[in-house]
């Protein structure tokens, strides 16, 4: 099995999650120049946080041209597993990958700090290793955080559950005040219909050792790596 994390002009997280993967978790991976378009090596692609192309259009908007990101595109749609953090959750959208848009924090401004999530969905790939209902300690850190679609896009995604996570107050109840940027149902996460794209705000690779203070985020690189394993048993 090999990861692969794609680097953008301007991605900040993209060490940090190598890092995860390879002394953490301990799996091979890669790093993916934005203008590379051979994908067919890796079996999981991570878009890192960061700010791609100085968000000088719009959040991701720039990414989505990049090279790479039409292989991702195809990757993808043949089941490969793609995980978009921050502002790969914003690249995601921007490509078509996953519905809606990420919009402005509600006060307008920059959010830093740790927030509790709570986990909605344990039927993907990225979170098997969670329990329903549990409760993460993840870090933010984005100016455009606020999930926003249409009312339609939103009834699917509640319908199908197709919303992972979303922010919670320490014990699990989903309030405003525990909503850090305004955004819609709470929503900090999402996948697609087959569950095997998943775009979050919140930073897990910035959560994976006891080190940092909390280690909420390294189930979600485990989930990855063992339905990967899975996945590989069952086609040899």
């Amino acid at each position: 099995m090999k990861f692969g994390v794609v680097i953008f002009p301007g991605s900040n997280c993209d060490h940090d999650t190598y890092h995860v993967i390879s002394k953490v978790i301990g799996q091979p991976v890669d790093f993916i120049w934005h203008k590379e378009t051979d994908v067919d090596r890796y079996d999981a692609i991570i878009l890192p946080g960061g700010f791609s192309y100085g968000d000088y259009l719009r959040s991701g908007a720039i990414a989505r041209f990049s090279p790479v990101m039409k292989s991702v595109v195809e990757f993808a749609n043949d089941g490969g597993f793609v995980l978009g953090i921050c502002n790969g959750f914003q690249i995601l959208c921007e490509s078509g990958l996953l519905p809606g848009a990420l919009l402005r924090n509600r006060d307008l401004k920059f959010i830093c700090e740790h927030v509790n999530v709570r986990v909605e969905q344990t039927d993907t790939v990225f979170t098997g290793a969670y329990q329903p209902g549990q409760v993460l300690s993840l870090p933010i850190a984005h100016g455009e955080g606020n999930y926003f679609c249409d009312d339609a896009t939103l009834a699917e995604l509640e319908t199908e559950g197709r919303v992972v996570f979303r922010y919670s107050t320490a014990d699990g109840q989903i309030t405003d005040e525990a909503n850090p940027n305004g955004s819609l149902r709470n929503i900090a996460g999402i996948c697609n219909r087959q569950r095997n794209v998943l775009g979050l705000m919140p930073h897990p690779e910035r959560a994976a050792e006891s080190m940092l203070g909390c280690k909420d985020g390294r189930a979600m690189f485990l989930s990855m790596a063992d339905a990967l394993v899975q996945l590989l048993k069952a086609r040899a």
